[in-house]
Parts: structure tokens; sequence; C-alpha cells
């Protein structure tokens, strides 16, 4: 039995790895809506509106670190103010090209990110990642 498709968010500046993790993510089977955002900015505003019942809350986030307007740490600062207003909790991961052990250990100090992926993130990585929040 397949898991049920999930409603996926990637906030992300790279327009390649965008269109490039939209079409992985999309292959794994498990993902029913994708929404991308070039910021953290335009996420949350995304995120409000879930919260004010206005769009679906996405059942999981890919988050990049290093973004113009707002980065994913200002993001994560941002959206920890939220995260007690959404209906359910959502799992934040941390995608990012950065093997740098300050920034791992950073994502560590957030609660609400459940771990740390270093690009690229493979169709079989998505897929797991996607199937564990759809059993849980």
């Amino acid at each position: 039995m397949m898991p049920a498709a999930m409603n996926v968010v990637l906030v992300d500046d790279d327009r390649i790895y965008q269109f490039a993790a939209k079409k992985t993510l999309e292959a794994t089977g498990l993902v029913s809506s994708l929404q991308s955002f070039p910021n953290g900015k335009e996420a949350l505003h995304f995120l409000q509106k879930a919260i004010d019942g206005l769009v679906a809350l996405p059942d999981i986030i890919f988050l990049d670190i290093n973004m113009p307007i707002m980065n994913g740490w200002q993001f994560l600062d941002a959206f920890r103010e939220m995260y007690n207003r959404l209906p359910r909790k959502v799992p934040i991961y941390m995608v990012s090209s950065s093997i740098d052990e300050v920034d791992i250990n950073k994502s560590k100090q957030y609660t609400i990110v459940s771990d740390y992926i270093i690009k690229p993130v493979h169709k079989e990585r998505f897929r797991q990642l996607l199937a564990h929040h759809t059993a849980a």
C-alpha cells in the first residue's frame, strides 16, 4: 500500500535546484502538490495564509540556508514565532550545499528542524523522508 501523497514546500533561491528538486520529488510518487519560494519571506507569507485557513498547510518543508531577502536562519527565527499556531506540526529539513560544521550544528539548535541534509538530494533520500512522515 502506497503512502498518501504529501503537500511539499521548497524554499530555495536557486532556480536550477528548484527545478531539479521538483522533478526529483515528483518522481518519488509521494507528492500531491509542491509550492516553491525563492526566499524565506515569501514562504512565511504562504504559511501565514495556511494558518489562516486560506491554503493547505504543507506536510513537509525543505529549506535552504543562503537566500536573498530572508535566509533560512531568519526564516526559522520568524517561523518559530508562528509554530505554536499551526494546526499540526510541520517537519522542516535544512537542505544546503554547505558542509560547514557551524551550519550543521546551528541547525541542531532549532528544535523545529528535523535534520540537516547536504545537497544534492537524490530521489531515494527524498522518498525515505516523505515516506517516514506519511507513516507518522
